[in-house]
């Protein structure tokens, strides 16, 4: 009599890295490898192919992504992630993976399924709501403090207007602190993911898709700027926020 041997187990691999320099360079991505490979040599489990999300500030829809849940799905192999809580608080990802059908393990958390993704996709978007929430708080003590935040008039309608020198600038002053109060909290979720220095802080910014006011992308000396003018709210800034710089 022959013995049947089980069917091995069939994995896609999917890694993430924030940014294109670090693509190149491997930050990250080494370790991501090293997790699946032991993950899969611990079960016998055959690595079909490897997909590496490069996420960008002016992409969100994860080409790679889409590419390793349609092979697991043409192939019936299961995909597999190094580590599920470094994307514990994206929606977006935890949503797309929990619609796919797709099978899934996560190296850092091998009992995790699709009830603990929707879990995770639950407090996650409740935690954008959070930052939302505590963003309109902070503006509305601000302006209980008497800080003025915006201008109903604006600066487009001020050129318009003809009206220049001071009134300008204070209208511009005054929307640039709106927006920098606005991030604030933003800022801290940022640094709690350990980026502290100001071009890791203005990579993030760009790899979630968030412009400058003026929608541009963001660099360090826009970084700079953002965290001096929060300084000038001390008071009602994310302390953690403004001792990113010293």
């Amino acid at each position: 009599m022959v013995r049947e041997t089980a069917p091995s187990l069939k994995l896609v691999a999917y890694e993430r890295v924030s940014t294109a320099r670090q693509g190149r360079s491997g930050l990250g991505l080494e370790a991501q490898r090293k997790a699946i490979d032991a993950f899969a040599a611990e079960r016998a489990a055959t690595v079909l192919a490897r997909f590496t999300e490069v996420e960008s500030g002016g992409r969100n829809d994860r080409p790679e992504l889409k590419q390793a849940l349609d092979l697991a799905r043409l192939t019936g192999a299961t995909l597999v992630i190094a580590k599920l809580d470094r994307l514990s608080r994206n929606a977006a990802f935890l949503l797309t993976l929990q619609g796919s059908g797709v099978r899934f393990l996560a190296c850092d958390m091998p009992e995790a399924n699709d009830l603990t993704v929707g879990i995770m996709a639950l407090v996650a978007q409740q935690e954008r709501e959070a930052i939302s929430r505590r963003t309109k708080e902070a503006l509305a003590a601000a302006k209980a403090r008497g800080v003025k935040l915006g201008n109903p008039n604006g600066a487009a309608a001020l050129r318009r207007a003809g009206e220049g020198g001071e009134a300008l600038r204070a209208v511009v002053c005054q929307n640039a602190d709106e927006f920098a109060v606005a991030l604030a909290p933003v800022l801290a979720t940022i640094r709690d993911e350990g980026h502290c220095s100001l071009r890791a802080i203005a990579n993030q910014l760009n790899a979630r898709a968030m412009m400058t006011r003026r929608g541009g992308r963001w660099h360090v000396s826009s970084v700079r700027n953002l965290l001096m003018r929060l300084r000038e709210f001390k008071e009602m800034a994310n302390e953690k926020v403004l001792s990113v710089v010293s």
